[in-house]
This record gives structure tokens, sequence and C-alpha cells, in this order.
């Protein structure tokens, strides 16, 4: 294969960022008048953020600070995992969880997507959870990277190893 060129096809979340966005919320909850007296907090749970509150609407403005945190630092809402609250005991919860890397089953709709509408020097190969594309061709690995961008999909895509 010499001579040809590639990229991988990622989802990756910077987790010092999505700790600072929940640092960064934490503290906003602590200080906010509309917070006070509720039990409002938001904390890691192993590798989840519980979030709780008092009641349900403020549970939900709790996700809302943290939403807009992790926005502000330029994490995809489509990592960001979450239920709907939950009563647990006199505290409604909410748990959420940070998703990485391309689920099978949306790596085998990338590759087809690739395969049918991408140029067609071009190949892609599921490596775990991420995607090899691979081509002799630099300028058609740029089209498959804005045809990748155009597609939806439930997770958030990164382009690396460009070579």
């Amino acid at each position: 294969m010499a001579g040809d060129s590639s990229f991988d096809v990622v989802s990756k979340v910077d987790r010092q960022e999505v700790d600072n966005a929940l640092n960064q919320a934490a503290k906003e909850i602590n200080q906010r008048y509309d917070f006070k007296g509720v039990g409002a907090s938001i904390e890691w749970s192993g590798e989840g953020v519980l979030m709780r509150a008092s009641t349900e609407e403020r549970v939900k403005a709790v996700l809302d600070v943290f939403i807009s945190k992790l926005a502000r630092r330029e994490i995809s809402m489509k990592a960001l995992k979450h239920e709907p609250p939950q009563a647990s005991g006199k505290e409604f919860r909410i748990t959420a969880t940070i998703e990485e890397g391309i689920p099978q089953d949306v790596a085998k709709k990338l590759t087809a997507l690739v395969r049918d509408r991408g140029p067609k020097s071009v190949r892609a190969l599921i490596q775990g959870d991420e995607l090899r594309v691979t081509s002799k061709s630099r300028d058609d690995l740029q089209d498959t990277i804005a045809l990748l961008k155009g597609a939806d999909v439930e997770v958030a895509l990164q382009f690396v190893n460009y070579r």
C-alpha cells in the first residue's frame, strides 16, 4: 500500500475539558440564587455525571447549566447521553454519560456511505471503535471528509492522522 494516503474517523472527547465544564457548572450552581435551598448538585459518579435537586424542574436546570458549560468548551452534545429525571426518595436525579468511540452499527453505516456515495478509489475499514479511510488521491480523501461531515449520525466525528 505504498503511496496511499489515509485518515482516521474517531469519536473522542477531551476528558479534561469535561471535568472543567463540570467544575464550572458546580461552581455556578453553588452561587446562583435560584438554586439556593433546593439541594442542587452535580458531581462525578464513577464514569458518569450525577445531577441532583429537590424538584424535577431544578434538576433539569442543573442539566441545562452543564450543557451550556460543555457547549462553551466546544464539546459536542452528541457525546452527552442522559436519561430523564427520576425520583429517588425526596430528590430527583439525572445520570449522564460521555460516550466515546464509534459503535459498530454506526461504523457500518459510515462505511456503506463511503462505498455508495464516496469517490470510487476510497476504501473504509472498521478498526475497533475507529474507522480508517484510505485512497491514493488526497483530493478524494478531502471529498470523503466533506461527505462524512454532512452525514447525519448520532455520534460526534473527528478526523485525525491525515497523512
